[in-house]
């Protein structure tokens, strides 16, 4: 795990010569790249959310399609669709911009939900279906969506389906004072992106999003995930919790996590600090709660004080050809035992 955390640690410093002072943030988008997933980016304008994605897809090498969700915006704009060509007499396929390794959504929440659905397939199955054919999606295949949250004149509320294909969500938020100064002297004369360089290869990243998935989860780190989110469904303020695909987030995102942190197990800790952005975005408060000013993030943070780590129904046994992975991912476990508000 050591080569995945160095190749990890030279992507995040690459990308934080353009965004700046944002160190858990860039991990928790590497984080959603090793696992396959896609991020939502949810903060007000000019924080540097479509930068984030352009250093990502600069510092991999990948192809990189910007797509401004707009209300007149149509499905097939996203998607491609057949054009006949006279010349041949044939119907010829040209794609749309979804068909691109790191794939920018500005201002999703902007697009009716007629070509937000568009988008379901493509992240879910990494496909999409034009006219009866099936299109592949390159690999590696990221969609990074952005969205304020403050303006809502013109918009339309992302439904919970679209919500759920999203494997994180994160906020920038403004830097600091330091940072800011920081961000003034860098763009100076030019902007950092200009001068960005790629750091990791296409096939070398395809390796490591499948190494990932061989970090070992102990079976009472399991049982600690699908506690938390079960929890999500019986909370008095949840009126929807999360779904089955949250606690799969969690188990991805950990093993991503374990992997950069140069683990090959994954502790409760690594759930802890992944918890809010796994999960907040999947819930739906109660009305009656939400006029209390209650939050999902804040859902999140009183079930991580609340929910035991341990748990004394749970079990498992040394699995073949891991028996130190089991040791130290139960003694992890036990540890935070002791001390569930960690």
């Amino acid at each position: 795990m050591t080569q995945i955390q160095d190749l990890g640690e030279k992507v995040a410093a690459n990308v934080e010569r353009v965004i700046i002072g944002k160190r858990q943030e860039v991990r928790l988008t590497l984080v959603a790249l090793l696992c396959r997933g896609h991020l939502l980016i949810e903060d007000v304008p000019g924080t540097g959310k479509t930068m984030l994605a352009k250093a990502v897809a600069r510092s991999l090498g990948c192809s990189f399609r910007r797509i401004q969700f707009t209300p007149d915006l149509l499905p097939s704009d996203v998607t491609g669709l057949s054009i006949y060509n006279q010349k041949t007499q044939e119907f010829e396929f040209r794609p749309g911009p979804i068909m691109a390794q790191v794939v920018l959504a500005d201002e999703i929440n902007r697009a009716t939900p007629k070509t937000q659905s568009a988008l379901l397939e493509c992240m879910e199955e990494h496909q999409a279906t034009i006219d009866g054919t099936t299109y592949q999606m390159p690999e590696p295949f990221l969609v990074i969506a952005t969205q304020n949250p403050i303006e809502y004149e013109g918009t339309f509320a992302l439904p919970e389906a679209q919500l759920d294909r999203f494997m994180l969500r994160i906020r920038l938020g403004y830097p600091s004072q330091a940072d800011e100064q920081t961000i003034l002297d860098e763009q100076k004369i030019s902007h950092p992106l200009d001068d960005l360089k790629e750091v990791l290869d296409v096939s070398d990243l395809r390796e490591i999003q499948a190494a990932v998935r061989q970090v070992y989860v102990d079976p009472s780190v399991a049982d600690y995930i699908v506690r938390l989110v079960n929890a999500t469904r019986t909370h008095p303020d949840v009126y929807l919790g999360a779904s089955p695909r949250g606690s799969l987030a969690l188990y991805r995102t950990g093993q991503a996590l374990a992997a950069l942190s140069d683990r090959d197990y994954v502790i409760p800790d690594d759930i802890k600090v992944l918890a809010e952005a796994a999960l907040a975005h999947r819930l739906i408060i109660k009305t009656s709660s939400s006029m209390h000013d209650i939050d999902p993030r804040l859902v999140i943070a009183e079930l991580l004080n609340t929910v035991p780590v341990d748990s004394s129904g749970s079990a498992g046994g040394i699995r073949d050809g891991a028996p130190a992975r089991r040791s130290q991912a139960g003694a992890a476990t036990r540890g935070a035992a002791g001390s569930p508000t960690r």
